[in-house]
């Protein structure tokens, strides 16, 4: 289920409501591992996501991508700096729908939980079956549902959660490369129909800079942004095209994969 952004008092962490986008200036954040020891996730973290903006996060593994992401959506407070951001949820890598329940009431949940009625909460969800390619499946149990599927209807359930911004933590991660491209298209596709301010955190390059308007870099931890890529490139975006190979390159060699001329 989509965890919602709960407000702190008395801390850097402000929900606004006059914004639809994300900003952070300066944010630090050090936690505790499990001996106790002080880890440092993330150190002075500038980012900035204006309203109907999809910036995609990528960086090595350990770097702070998913804290960012809690960051922004207020499950963990930033040590310093601080963050303003709209109203947001999560929708984490693993789809947990919940096996008993069908398709339609797996999406309906953050209705429920906003207080509809099951029958009201499933009719509206039903209704955005066909326009993201799950009509039929309505009545359907996770278990009868291929990856690709169960991510469209983990992403109906965020999507019905009704916030402005969506942090997106590796939603195609776990699925084969010919999924995954298909996946990729069909975001690209929802979110023109169904604008909102995301962050998207992924380890795929290439899937970055196909979906993306923006790609911050993170260098190991703690992480730091070390490059910002503009994709000024008009959607659809095939992934052999020379400048999406150029931008995939400069955000390898950003992160230390690429070759250098």
């Amino acid at each position: 289920m989509p965890t919602e952004v709960q407000p702190r008092a008395q801390s850097p962490y402000r929900e606004s409501a006059t914004s639809d986008g994300v900003f952070l200036e300066n944010v630090t954040r050090t936690y505790s591992d499990r001996r106790g020891a002080a880890v440092e996730a993330l150190a002075g973290v500038s980012l900035g996501v204006e309203h109907g903006e999809l910036l995609a996060v990528v960086g090595p593994s350990g770097c702070g991508k998913t804290t960012l992401l809690e960051l922004i959506c207020g499950l963990q407070a930033p040590d310093g700096g601080s963050i303003t951001c709209a109203p947001a949820v999560l929708m984490p890598q693993r789809d947990l729908l919940l096996p008993w329940l069908s398709a339609r009431d797996n999406a309906a949940l953050a209705l429920r939980v906003a207080g509809l009625s099951r029958t009201e909460a499933g009719r509206r969800a039903a209704a955005l079956f066909a326009q993201l390619g799950l009509d039929g499946f309505e009545g359907a149990h996770p278990q009868e549902l291929s990856g690709g599927m169960r991510q469209r209807v983990a992403f109906l359930r965020t999507l019905l959660a009704g916030k402005p911004v969506l942090c997106l933590d590796e939603p195609f991660g776990a699925l084969d490369a010919i999924t995954r491209g298909e996946m990729q298209d069909w975001l690209s596709q929802t979110l023109a129909r169904e604008p909102r301010t995301v962050v998207l955190v992924t380890h795929d390059v290439e899937e970055a800079i196909v979906l993306a308007d923006r790609v911050a870099v993170l260098s190991p931890r703690p992480g730091r942004v070390i490059e910002e890529l503009e994709i000024d490139l008009a959607r659809p975006r095939a992934r052999t095209d020379a400048e999406v190979i150029a931008l995939r390159e400069r955000a390898l060699i950003a992160l230390g994969l690429g070759v250098r001329a």
